[in-house]
C-alpha cells in the first residue's frame, strides 16, 4: 500500500508540474500573438526584390513575378497558411519576405525561411482547409516512450533477474481522411487515422535461443486534431495478449496460468507544444470491455524534446519520458525514458536510435502483475 501510495502521489505531483510548466511556457507566446503586427495594406506594400518563383500541384502550376504591389492575404496576413512550409519558416513578424500567389485553390505564401527562423515563433492556423483521402502526414503522433504505440522499431534490454530479452514493434499509423490544410508536413485540422501494431518478446537467454515469450496486439481508430500549438485525439482501440508457442512448450506449466487479456477502449488525449520542439501530453482510456485481469481505467502522460525540422544527415539529440499509470495494478503502472539521436526527413518521419530505460509493471499483459527493471538500447522508425 505504501508503494501504491507514493506512485499516486508522484503521479499527482506530475501532473501539476506539467500543468505549471504549460502555463509559464503559454503565457509569452499568447503575449506576442497578440503584439503582431497588422497585414500590410496593398498601398503601403514593401517591394519583393526576388527571382520569380514557380510551384506546381497536380495539373495546375501557382507562379508569379516578384514585383512592389504583391501583399499578404487579409485572411492569413502573416503567412502561416503555406501548404508546403516546414516548422523552420514559421514566423509572425516577417514583413519583407512574404509573396501571394493567386491559384486554383486560393492563395499560396511562399517564404524566405532564412528570414523567418530567425523570428519569434508561434503557429499559424491556416485557411483554405479541403477534404482529403488517404493524406500524408499525421496531426497527434505516436508518444516517443510510450510501450503500446504503433511504429516499427526493436529494444534490446537487460531485464534484471532475467537476461536480456528483444522486444519488438511491427506495426504503423496512416491517415484515411483529413478535413484541414493540404501542409503533410505540419497539418492542422481533423483527421481520422487507422493504426495497427503487434509487440512480440523474444527469449535472448542462450539456452531458449529467442523462443517467443509473449505478443500483444492492438488495432484502433483515432480522430485526431491539431490547432497551433494544441493537439488531441479521441479514439477506440483493442488490446489482447497472448503467450508464445516456444514459451508454453519450455515451461509446461504455463498452459494453466495463461490469462485472455483483453481491452477494449475509448481513449482521450490532449497534447501541447509550448515550443515547435517540446512537447507536453496527457492521455485517459476508459475500456467499455474487459476480460481476464484487465479493469477500465489507465492514464499516460509524458514530455517530449524532438526536433521538427528535417536534421538531414546530421541529425540531432532526441529526449523523451512516458508515465502509464493502469487501473490493473491499482494505478501503480510504469516509467520509461528514452534519449539518444534522430533523424528527421522531409516528410516528417522520425527515425531513433538511443538508450533506453523501463521500471514498473510489464508492458506485457501477459505478465502484467510482474515488475520489471530493464535497461538496454533500441532502434525505432516513427511515421
Amino acid at each position: 500500500m505504501c508503494r501504491i501510495s507514493r506512485c499516486r502521489r508522484a503521479a499527482a505531483v506530475g501532473w501539476v508540474a506539467m500543468w505549471f510548466l504549460a502555463e509559464a511556457c503559454l503565457l509569452p507566446a499568447q503575449a506576442q500573438l497578440h503584439e503582431l503586427p497588422p497585414a500590410t495594406p496593398a498601398s503601403q506594400a514593401l517591394p519583393y526584390d526576388s527571382t520569380p518563383k514557380t510551384r506546381s500541384r497536380g495539373a495546375s502550376a501557382l507562379s508569379a513575378e516578384g514585383s512592389s504591389g504583391l501583399t499578404r492575404s487579409a485572411r492569413d496576413p502573416y503567412g502561416l497558411a503555406s501548404p508546403d512550409r516546414s516548422p523552420s519558416a514559421w514566423s509572425s513578424a516577417d514583413t519583407n519576405s512574404s509573396l501571394d500567389v493567386e491559384g486554383s485553390t486560393g492563395t499560396k505564401h511562399f517564404f524566405d525561411s532564412e528570414a523567418a527562423a530567425s523570428q519569434p515563433l508561434f503557429y499559424g492556423y491556416g485557411c483554405c482547409w479541403t477534404w482529403q483521402l488517404l493524406p500524408d502526414g499525421l496531426m497527434y503522433k505516436s508518444y516517443l516512450a510510450g510501450g503500446k504505440e504503433p511504429r516499427l522499431g526493436s529494444q534490446w534490454v537487460y531485464q534484471r533477474g532475467h537476461g536480456w530479452v528483444w522486444d519488438s514493434t511491427l506495426g504503423a499509423r496512416v491517415g484515411v481522411l483529413r478535413f484541414g490544410t493540404q501542409n503533410d508536413y505540419w497539418p492542422e485540422g481533423w483527421q481520422l487515422d487507422f493504426e495497427g501494431a503487434t509487440f512480440p518478446r523474444l527469449d535472448l537467454v542462450p539456452e531458449h535461443d529467442r523462443d517467443l515469450i509473449s505478443s500483444d496486439y492492438r488495432v484502433g481508430v483515432p480522430l485526431t486534431t491539431r490547432r497551433g500549438p494544441w493537439e488531441a485525439k479521441f479514439g477506440y482501440y483493442h488490446l489482447s495478449a497472448h503467450l508464445g508457442d516456444e514459451f508454453l512448450l519450455t515451461h509446461p506449466g504455463a498452459a494453466a496460468q495463461r490469462i485472455n487479456y483483453v481491452r477494449d477502449a475509448l481513449v482521450l488525449g490532449v497534447a501541447l507544444r509550448p515550443h515547435r520542439d517540446w512537447r507536453l501530453y496527457g492521455e485517459a482510456g476508459w475500456a467499455f470491455s474487459i476480460d481476464d485481469g484487465a479493469k477500465p481505467w489507465e492514464f499516460q502522460f509524458g514530455a517530449e524534446y524532438s526536433s521538427t525540422e528535417p536534421t538531414g544527415g546530421a541529425g540531432s539529440p532526441f529526449m523523451a519520458a512516458n508515465g502509464h499509470l493502469r487501473q490493473d495494478n491499482d494505478f501503480s503502472g510504469n516509467v520509461a525514458v528514452e534519449a539518444g539521436w534522430q533523424w528527421r526527413g522531409r516528410g516528417g518521419h522520425l527515425c531513433r536510435v538511443g538508450a533506453r530505460y523501463f521500471n514498473g509493471m510489464s508492458d506485457q499483459y501477459q505478465f502484467f502483475t510482474r515488475h520489471e527493471d530493464q535497461v538496454g538500447v533500441g532502434l525505432w522508425y516513427d511515421y
